[in-house]
This record gives structure tokens, C-alpha cells and sequence, in this order.
């Protein structure tokens, strides 16, 4: 049987999107094989479009990393989804069910489409130092509805191949974690995201979140101020409210559309 998806980007983190009746339509070692760069379709990860687990939300989004992890929660794959809902649908506003919660998204198409998605209240934890095999930093913890580890000392690409991987998979997070190194400028916040079980990837929202709720713990930030976040792939806007809820707001485009056969490929651009 032909597999129909859709190729979408949100600032550069790319996925591939399914309408999928059951949650086994794409098995992990299948999502490995589509986000593959060269023998499949490529994409940071695999976003199924599910039957809704609430009676509010209008589909449920489970997400299935490049490497066939599974996260809680994807903020750039949701704005993804919601724009292929929101044309599906023909709607501008619409709950989504995600592991991390229901997530109200609003969705502004056009020539160049963005989609605002609340995306619920991020913790910010403590301080830990990691001891890494070539450099020494301290992350601050936080939660988006995924664990994240956010510095704001100084770090260059070649540092975070190294040390994005390192503390990944470090004893102090039993579950991995995301991996933001961020630096707070005199209009934003430039950052660059280790993303558990992808790698760098061009942007993360849930990445950009916590490094904001992480900056306005630290007083670098104030709260209800739409903060640019520039990442390699373009900038998002994050606000954090009084009670520390976050709302992410980018870019979502619909790339192409194909099937995929047991023999291949077949694609059409949109």
C-alpha cells in the first residue's frame, strides 16, 4: 500500500507529515528510513495526524524523531501540523492533543503563512555542571512538555557537536534531554539547539521556549515581551506571560506532497 504524506518546514526543522488512522502506520524503524537524507525523503522526524484522545482537540500530532525516538512534544512539527489542519479543515483556530497536552493553535495562511500556538506553562529548574570531554558548562533545566538544558555562556558550532551529544545523554538527565546555547543580544536571543535524538537542527520551538522562560528566570528577559529568537533556520517570537506560560509564534510551510511505495518514491511539488 502507497504511504500518502506531506513534506512541511518550520524554519528550517523539517518533517513529514501523515494522516494515519492508528499510531502503527509508521513504525520507528520506518520513520528512520523517510527522514533519511539520501535513500528516503528527509526530515528532522515524522509527524503522525491521529484521531483526537480528547473531545476537545480536533487531532492528536504523536511525533517519531529522525533516529525513531519518541518525544513528548514538538513546537515547530506542531505549527506544521496545524497549518495541514487548518487547510484540511478550512480553520483558523484549532485544538490539538499532543503528549505534552491539548495546544490551541491559531493559524494565519497566505503567501507566507505562521501559525501562534500556546503552548502552556515552562518550568524552569535548577542549575547543573556538566563536566563535558572537552569543555565545562552550567545548564539551567527546563521543561516545554520536553526536558531542555539551557546555557547562555559562549559557545561555537565546533563546541556544540561535542558537547550537545555529551550532555544529551548525561547521567543527569535519565531521559536525555534538548540542548539550547544561547546568547542574549541587544534585540533577542541568538540560539542554537542540540535537539534529542536529531542532532543541530536549523530551529526548535519548545527549544526556543525554555531558553526564554530560562532568560526571564535570570532576569535577562522581562515577561509579556515578544522576544525574537534567531536560529540557524530563522527567527521565532516567544512570550512568557506572568504565570509563565509561553507562546510560540513562526513560519509554517507546506514544502510537497507524495506517496511512498515499497519501490520508491513519487512526489509533486507544491
Amino acid at each position: 500500500m502507497a504511504l500518502t504524506f506531506g513534506k512541511y518546514q518550520g524554519a528550517g526543522n523539517d518533517f513529514i507529515v501523515v494522516d494515519a488512522g492508528a499510531d502503527d502506520v509508521v513504525s520507528m524503524r520506518l520513520a528512520v528510513e523517510l527522514c533519511d537524507r539520501r535513500f528516503g525523503i528527509g526530515g528532522d522526524g515524522v509527524l503522525l495526524v491521529l484521531p483526537s484522545r480528547s473531545a476537545s482537540g480536533l487531532a492528536r500530532m504523536k511525533v517519531i524523531n529522525a533516529d525513531g525516538s519518541i518525544p513528548e512534544m514538538c513546537g515547530n512539527g506542531l505549527r506544521c501540523v496545524a497549518l495541514h489542519l487548518a487547510r484540511k479543515h478550512r480553520l483558523s483556530e484549532l485544538l490539538v492533543d499532543t503528549d505534552a497536552g491539548d495546544k490551541r493553535c491559531i493559524v494565519f495562511d497566505g503567501v507566507a503563512p505562521r501559525v501562534r500556538i500556546e503552548m502552556g506553562v515552562v518550568t524552569v529548574g535548577g542549575t547543573v555542571r556538566i563536566e563535558g570531554p572537552t569543555h565545562s558548562y552550567s545548564f539551567i533545566r527546563a521543561n516545554a512538555g520536553n526536558p531542555h538544558a539551557v546555557t547562555f555562556e559562549r559557545a561555537t558550532r565546533d563546541v556544540v557537536d561535542v558537547v550537545g551529544p555529551f550532555v544529551e545523554k548525561h547521567p543527569q538527565f535519565p531521559g536525555g534531554t534538548n540542548v539550547e546555547f544561547a546568547e542574549r543580544t541587544s534585540d533577542g536571543i541568538d540560539l542554537v539547539v542540540w535537539e534529542r535524538g536529531v542532532g543541530v537542527t536549523h530551529a526548535c520551538g519548545t527549544g526556543a521556549c525554555a531558553t526564554v522562560a530560562v532568560a526571564v528566570s535570570q532576569g535577562l528577559v522581562t515577561r509579556n515581551e515578544a522576544l525574537p529568537v534567531r536560529l540557524p533556520g530563522g527567527t521565532l517570537l516567544v512570550t512568557i506571560g506572568d504565570g509563565g506560560e509561553a507562546t510560540l509564534e513562526g513560519p509554517a510551510v507546506h514544502v510537497f506532497s507524495g506517496q511512498v511505495f515499497s519501490g520508491g518514491i513519487a512526489g509533486e511539488a507544491s
